[in-house]
């Protein structure tokens, strides 16, 4: 069954436009995607499916599934609840879940806050071969909807953790065996390096103060691209993307 909601004022319409702010999803443990890819990407994947939404009038070329709550939107009320300008008109809204970042190859982001690069560098985890992500509490958060889009779907195919405290986690994974490496631009010529080993996790820092001293206090080995131009540094990005897909060779 298809419900029609076409009032601003509608509960649900109201608690999805929440869903475009962090308290909103922290509130719901919910977020919302958007597009008929990621809303693909979503129905096959692990997460629980809460709600699909359409917007009047709009066809997104696969059968309606019986299981999930289906809603039809007017265009401004669609509008509204999506975070983009000109939205593709389906959207879902999925419940948060815990998914361990566990595996031999393992990516920690150190107070990475802008959602293009934590985006990003999730997609290109996903594309390297990478098995999951921490998250320090410091970093953008990974369900707002600019990251989501960055993420082009890699959002459902990797493990995330959200560890209060990055060091602390970083400690019990070397413990564990992993080798810790801490990006920095003072640190050994990345493509001289010695001694990982088959089971590592590499953290990239903040854009602005790299990665923090208590982080690079528990790191086996800190690492540095080199910097053969004129350039001081590389986008936070860039440099994620170049490591790891050297480190997955």
């Amino acid at each position: 069954m298809m419900e029609i909601l076409s009032s601003m004022k509608n509960p649900k319409v109201m608690a999805w436009r929440s869903l475009k702010d962090r308290k909103g999803r922290e509130a719901q443990q919910a977020f919302l995607v958007e597009g008929v890819r990621m809303v693909r990407e979503a129905f096959s994947s692990s997460f629980d499916v809460r709600a699909l939404l359409l917007r009047e009038g709009f066809d997104p070329g696969f059968v309606l599934p019986d299981a999930i709550p289906v809603y039809q939107l007017p265009d401004h009320v669609f509008q509204a609840v999506c975070d983009t300008k000109t939205p593709q008109g389906v959207a879902a809204v999925l419940a948060m879940q815990a998914r361990e970042a566990s595996g031999p190859r393992l990516l920690a982001l150190d107070g990475v806050q802008d959602p293009g690069n934590v985006g990003t560098i999730v997609r290109t985890a996903d594309a390297a071969g990478f098995d999951g992500v921490l998250f320090s509490p410091e970093c953008a958060d990974l369900f707002s909807p600019k990251v989501l889009r960055s993420t082009m779907g890699s959002v459902f195919r990797l493990g995330f953790s959200f560890p209060s405290a990055l060091p602390e986690a970083l400690e019990e994974l070397k413990t564990g065996g992993y080798s810790v490496i801490s990006s920095q631009l003072d640190g050994d010529p990345f493509y001289e390096r010695k001694g990982l080993s088959s089971t590592f996790v590499l953290v990239i820092g903040n854009e602005g103060n790299g990665v923090s001293d208590a982080v690079k206090a528990v790191a086996t080995h800190r690492l540095c691209l080199p910097m053969r131009g004129g350039a001081e540094s590389l986008n936070a990005a860039i440099a994620a993307g170049i490591m790891m897909y050297d480190l997955t060779r």
